[in-house]
Order: structure tokens, then C-alpha cells, then sequence
């Protein structure tokens, strides 16, 4: 399994830009590098039948904040 923890280090500015441009690989690494935060917020917990609780993500709101993020990325003004 592949260790998915990222580091606290920052976008490089020449990404930023591109992805602002609309670059789809320079969009990809947006994406993957607030993955995980996005992920984290989509946890819910859920009872079955029997009571037991599960943490699931919601694949709804996961993938409404990565279109969010692309649209506001897209948006993004750089002067």
C-alpha cells in the first residue's frame, strides 16, 4: 500500500499559473495535492441495521469539492 501522507509544502507558483490557465496536468496536481484534505471533510459516519457505526466518505460531496476547486482555481486571477 502506498503511503499517501503529504507533506505541509506548498504548491510551486509556475503550477498555480498553469493550472489558472487551465492546464489540465498542472489541474491534476491541484487535485492530488488537496486530496486528502478534501477526503477528510467527505468522512461520515454511518449506522447499519444492527447499530454499528462506519466512517465512509461521501463520494457526492468528494466530488462536488473537486469540481468546486477546479472552478475556483480556473477562476483564480494571478496579477
Amino acid at each position: 500500500m502506498m503511503n499517501r501522507r503529504k507533506t505541509n509544502t506548498l504548491l510551486p507558483f509556475p503550477v498555480i499559473a498553469e493550472a489558472t490557465k487551465g492546464n489540465v496536468d498542472a489541474l491534476c496536481k491541484v487535485l492530488d495535492h488537496y486530496d486528502g484534505y478534501i477526503t477528510k471533510l467527505c468522512v461520515r459516519t454511518v449506522k447499519d441495521d444492527k447499530g454499528c457505526s462506519y466512517s465512509v466518505v461521501d463520494e457526492e460531496m468528494r466530488n462536488k469539492l473537486r469540481v468546486r476547486l477546479i472552478m475556483r482555481t480556473l477562476a483564480f486571477q494571478i496579477r
